[in-house]
């Protein structure tokens, strides 16, 4: 049997994402008033951000007309998303009480599936709409994707 041989950086790198990772769950697990904090005014929180970042996306990429139909399924692919992590996002809140430890240890692992299956959803359909942008559009995305919606924020915190 093989054994996988890891430098000390690669050791350590891997060890700090455990750490950041249980870190994550068990403030996550421990501490759901913190994390998911949504008020009924707050309920379309999701929806409301994801609209916004569409907005800021389509500006950034410089969506073409003959982009339009592409992009119309990539905003209803994470439409539909955001729909759905805030009815699961609702329900934790609205169940927050009479929850115990394994059962807020399942809503928030249905809410991290639903994260993903969004992710899985995503991609094929935001695939096809890159294939069709220019080189200085990819980069863009590449860039928004790698970074998000900070980008300029680096150099904004550069000179305080």
């Amino acid at each position: 049997m093989k054994y996988l041989k890891l430098t000390n950086n690669q050791f350590m790198h891997i060890s700090a994402r455990l750490v950041t990772s249980a870190t994550l769950v068990a403030t996550l697990a421990f501490a759901p008033g913190l994390t998911f904090a949504v008020t009924a005014a707050d309920k379309d929180v999701h929806e409301d951000r994801t609209e916004l970042r569409i907005k800021d996306m389509h500006t950034k990429l410089k969506i073409t007309p003959t982009q339009e139909e592409q992009w119309a399924k990539v905003t209803q692919t994470m439409l539909d998303d955001a729909k759905i992590m805030d009815a699961l996002t609702q329900a934790r809140v609205d169940h927050a009480e009479d929850r115990n430890a394994i059962d807020d240890l399942k809503s928030y692992g249905e809410i991290v599936e639903a994260h993903a299956d969004g992710i899985k959803k995503l991609t094929p359909v935001f695939a096809d709409l890159y294939a069709s942008m220019s080189d200085v559009q990819k980069k863009e995305a590449d860039t928004f994707f790698r970074k998000g919606d900070h980008k300029n924020s680096d150099k904004k915190s550069v000179g305080k």
